[in-house]
């Protein structure tokens, strides 16, 4: 592979060490690599509990993996279970990147989730340091000794070198560093079979790939990519792209979607089997997504309704799009949805839930039907408008609609709930 024509620049990627877990054992004056210690989600949450990160020593000496569940964890004196404090751990992820931005531009710095950053460091790199592992030792030492924290710093001449160094050789080095270059990327990366071990590549792509007869990175990499484009479309080109560690993306590129839309999904509690349960859960999701909607003055001219089965279930679950006439009333949208449910649902036991508005409009003012009385109309909207105001003013449990409070519900529990989790308060 020729490499001239591609760009030879220097990125970061930087992950923080099992980070819920660490800044807990920060918080409690405890070494985040020697204790032993995880955070477990609230049972109301995740009906039994969920394992949300371990500390490295929890995993090693107890055999504990992120999403265990709680019965899946032993009982012993040594092991520290502690519920999650997400307001926390966005504080700390805040402090990380400000850290991150005293060796780059603010545009050079781009979080990727809330425990990982990539820095293009290509423009920066020599102010601090002789070479890009000095300064990525630079960066490790100040995030340690100005909170406590442990990071690991994949090094590559482009974002996807950088994030499977991060993955591959980093997490697994003594000094929680590792590089990649174009020189040494066949040398680390082609001879990987488990495909799943790769960045983007998850399980239904890698059985494709292994039913074209591909069992390793570098068979990826030996594929003719006009033959793999056939097979696969665009998504065969990228990966041909990828096994060959070529990536020209552009970190401060602005990409606008090109069609915008508004949507929620939520995993339930528990197993969903009965009807109006799974309805009431249809409707709060609804009723929640519709009025983020109105607060950006629009209107929608789709609904999307996805519906995902239990694991135990034969099929994975149903999804349905349906064109409306434009509108922000959640009456009409949370008709429709149910309409689809009622279309579709055959006594499944369901999990997951989601709902999306697309096909926006900027709404301008009221849409009046001639099939209904306009003072209803009028009095539905001038509704909507102050239920709005009133959780904008005193929060989302002030104003309620009745379903909430039947069997099923959890709009009132999640009300308090960050990323799905308690957020506990921010002190340490």
């Amino acid at each position: 592979m020729d490499y001239s024509g591609e760009p030879h620049g220097l990125f970061f990627m930087i992950d923080n060490k099992s980070f819920y877990a660490s800044v807990e054992c920060v918080a409690r004056g405890l070494d985040p690599l020697k204790a032993a210690l995880i955070v477990m989600s609230e049972t109301k949450n995740t009906g039994r509990g969920l394992v949300l990160a371990a500390s490295p020593t929890a995993k090693r000496e107890f055999g504990i993996s992120n999403v265990d569940r709680a019965y899946e964890v032993p009982s012993d004196p040594r092991l520290m279970v502690v519920p999650p404090r997400m307001n926390l751990y966005i504080k700390k992820n805040l402090a990380i990147n400000n850290i991150f931005r005293e060796f780059v531009a603010d545009a050079q710095c781009v979080p990727y989730s809330i425990d990982e950053s990539i820095l293009d460091m290509t423009h920066s790199w020599r102010l601090f340091g002789r070479t890009p592992d000095e300064v990525a030792r630079l960066i490790q030492r100040t995030v340690y000794q100005r909170l406590g924290l442990y990071v690991t710093v994949g090094i590559g001449e482009n974002p996807v070198q950088a994030k499977l160094a991060l993955d591959l050789l980093a997490k697994h080095s003594p000094n929680l560093r590792g590089t990649l270059t174009y020189q040494s990327f066949a040398d680390h990366i082609w001879p990987i079979n488990d495909l799943t071990k790769i960045w983007s590549i998850g399980q239904r792509t890698a059985n494709h790939l292994y039913r074209l007869g591909i069992h390793s990175m570098g068979d990826l990499a030996k594929t003719n990519p006009y033959w793999l484009g056939s097979q696969m479309g665009i998504i065969g080109k990228q990966l041909y792209a990828l096994s060959w560690g070529i990536d020209r993306s552009m970190l401060d590129a602005v990409h606008p979607p090109r069609e915008r839309s508004w949507s929620n999904s939520q995993v339930l509690p528990r197993d969903y089997n009965t009807r109006e349960e799974i309805e009431v859960v249809i409707r709060e999701i609804g009723q929640q997504v519709t009025s983020r909607m109105r607060h950006h003055h629009e209107a929608a001219g789709e609904v999307g309704l996805w519906v995902g089965f239990s694991g135990y279930v034969d099929k994975s679950g149903f999804t349905h799009h349906h064109r409306i006439p434009p509108t922000d009333d959640s009456r009409e949208i949370v008709r429709e949805l149910l309409l689809m449910f009622e279309q579709s649902w055959q006594g499944e036991t369901v999990r997951n839930i989601a709902v999306s508005l697309g096909r926006l409009s900027h709404s301008a003012g009221q849409q009046l039907s001639l099939f209904k009385p306009v003072k209803r109309q009028v009095k539905q909207h001038q509704f909507d408008q102050l239920v709005d105001q009133l959780r904008d003013k005193f929060g989302p449990t002030a104003v309620f609609y009745g379903n909430s409070l039947k069997k099923g519900g959890t709009m009132l529990e999640r009300a308090g709930l960050v990323g799905g989790h308690n957020g506990g308060n921010s002190f340490e």
